[in-house]
């Protein structure tokens, strides 16, 4: 990566999206002609996203490479399913999924990526950047926070000058209101205890409660995600 390339990507956001918003999205754009430019990603909420930051169940790793390692990742949160594909260009995040044992929470920085499918639909992944293992209180705070950017979001969407967002009435629509549904899907999934919050309660022996305190999880959130935050 040059110089410049390094700089650019220090200066973006990495966004927080819910998977079900994620892969209703499949509109890419640049801001410049040049060949290096940023490629975004325009959520259909109304926000351009050249890097997100999910937080969820790695349920399932697998080598789908041929000639040299290429690995896929399935990582769950409450409300669909991240893709996660790492190869000889992203060393460090392919050694975490080889290295992994599903299911395990990790948090994941990356970079959105669009395919045509042979019966040309997009589909859209995530190229990792960083993949760390991460503790239930992470996935948790990571939920709420994400809630909380989604609603903001759908918020400003009718707002005089949302450029970003008058983009994603063209491309899919004005129906943002079904991302509510999505946020209260996330938000009463922390209600529920699934079999994996069940193996890290056991394994820390009482210390979850101390975990769930929210400064602790806003600094592992914070820690996870070493993006810089609007």
């Amino acid at each position: 990566m040059s110089e410049s390339e390094s700089e650019s990507v220090s200066r973006e956001v990495a966004q927080r999206v819910f998977a079900a918003e994620f892969n209703d999205a499949s509109y890419t754009f640049k801001e410049s002609d040049d060949d290096r430019a940023p490629v975004y990603l325009l959520l259909p909420t109304g926000e351009r996203a050249n890097r997100i930051f999910v937080v969820g169940t790695l349920t399932e790793t697998e080598d789908v490479g041929e000639d040299n390692e290429y690995w896929r990742g399935r990582i769950v949160d409450p409300t669909g399913t991240f893709f996660v594909y790492a190869g000889q260009y992203q060393p460090d995040a392919a050694s975490a999924l080889r290295e992994l044992e599903p299911p395990a929470y990790v948090a994941v920085v990356g970079k959105p990526r669009t395919y045509e499918t042979d019966e040309g639909d997009i589909n859209v992944s995530v190229r990792p950047e960083s993949i760390t293992e991460v503790d239930a209180a992470t996935r948790d705070q990571w939920v709420v926070e994400t809630a909380d950017r989604t609603l903001d979001r759908i918020d400003a969407f009718d707002a005089a000058g949302n450029e970003y967002a008058r983009m994603a009435g063209d491309e899919y629509g004005d129906a943002v209101a079904k991302y509510t549904e999505t946020v209260v899907e996330g938000l009463e999934s922390l209600e529920t205890t699934d079999e994996l919050d069940a193996d890290v309660a056991a394994d820390t022996d009482g210390d979850t409660a101390n975990a769930t305190d929210d400064d602790a999880e806003g600094d592992a959130v914070d820690t996870a995600d070493p993006s810089p935050q609007p």
